[in-house]
């Protein structure tokens, strides 16, 4: 057999470290959060929202009609295009109902994967944070929205939204994100979602609308897989229902309102085919 050419020789050796670091390193979410850009190619979700990474992402823009990213420092307003598209069309939409701009929170990191701090999901380009802040705002530079204070919506013992904050404006602004095409569920602290039940019970919108931990400044939106991404995993379908049943009691029971840690032991495998979306060119 003919002996390759020694940079060619090189090159592999290089090119099999790197998938092998990138294999070790594969659940690691400082690997993934250090990644400064995406991976070459055509969009490709592989694995799901709480466990799996993105190729071929689209960032993005830090303003844009009707929305202004904030915390731009972290690097995660990347997402698969279809989640980039739904963003910017829900802050046109927005604006054309007379709404301020939005801040726009984090969407996913340039390849997805799990973040060091924040999220639990995240991971595959379909999730992106809005937060609840209908209030006018004036145009500010990347650097001037790091520290953009989050306001709570829901009173301190979790029990209701605050009167004094919580308003009509944030009731259409989640109706108006609920009944955008292409939703698949949209996520929101248990008390802002027993307020629309009490508002709307009965409303088809409130299927999407569903209580989640944490969620009491922003509305945390999902599409479903996009089309022709057969490595994508979805969660299934919201059960039927407005959602304003008994369910929505659990969450002011002790058990929901304390979650049993994790298990101790290694983190939850990554499909395997992540390693190459990580130490991708």
């Amino acid at each position: 057999m003919d002996k390759a050419p020694g940079g060619v020789v090189v090159a592999m050796l290089v090119a099999l470290l790197a998938g092998a670091a990138a294999a070790q390193d594969i659940s690691r979410a400082e690997t993934w959060g250090a990644v400064a850009a995406p991976a070459a190619g055509p969009a490709r979700i592989i694995g799901g929202t709480s466990l799996g990474c993105i190729a071929g992402a689209a960032q993005l823009p830090a303003d844009g009609p009707g929305w202004q990213a904030v915390r731009v420092s972290r690097n995660r307003h990347w997402g698969h295009p279809a989640m980039v598209a739904w963003v910017q069309g829900f802050a046109a939409a927005a604006r054309a109902q007379g709404f301020p701009d939005l801040w726009i929170g984090d969407l996913s990191q340039p390849r997805g994967g799990p973040m060091t701090f924040g999220h639990a999901s995240h991971q595959t380009g379909i999730d992106a944070d809005i937060w609840l802040d209908v209030n006018p705002k004036p145009r500010l530079a990347p650097a001037q929205r790091e520290t953009i204070p989050i306001v709570s919506l829901v009173l301190p013992d979790e029990t209701a939204v605050n009167p004094r904050v919580f308003t009509d404006r944030h009731v259409a602004l989640i109706r108006l994100a609920a009944e955008q095409r292409g939703l698949d569920r949209l996520l929101v602290h248990h008390a802002i979602k027993r307020e629309l039940c009490r508002r709307h019970r009965g409303d088809a919108w409130l299927r999407r609308v569903r209580p989640w931990r944490g969620h009491d400044s922003h509305m945390h939106i999902r599409l479903p897989c996009p089309a022709g991404q057969p490595d994508c995993r979805d969660i299934g379908a919201p059960p039927a229902g407005d959602g304003c049943d008994a369910s929505l009691d659990w969450w002011l029971t002790p058990e929901a309102r304390r979650p049993m840690p994790r298990p101790p032991g290694p983190p939850p495998r990554m499909p395997a085919a992540c390693a190459g979306v990580l130490g991708a060119q």
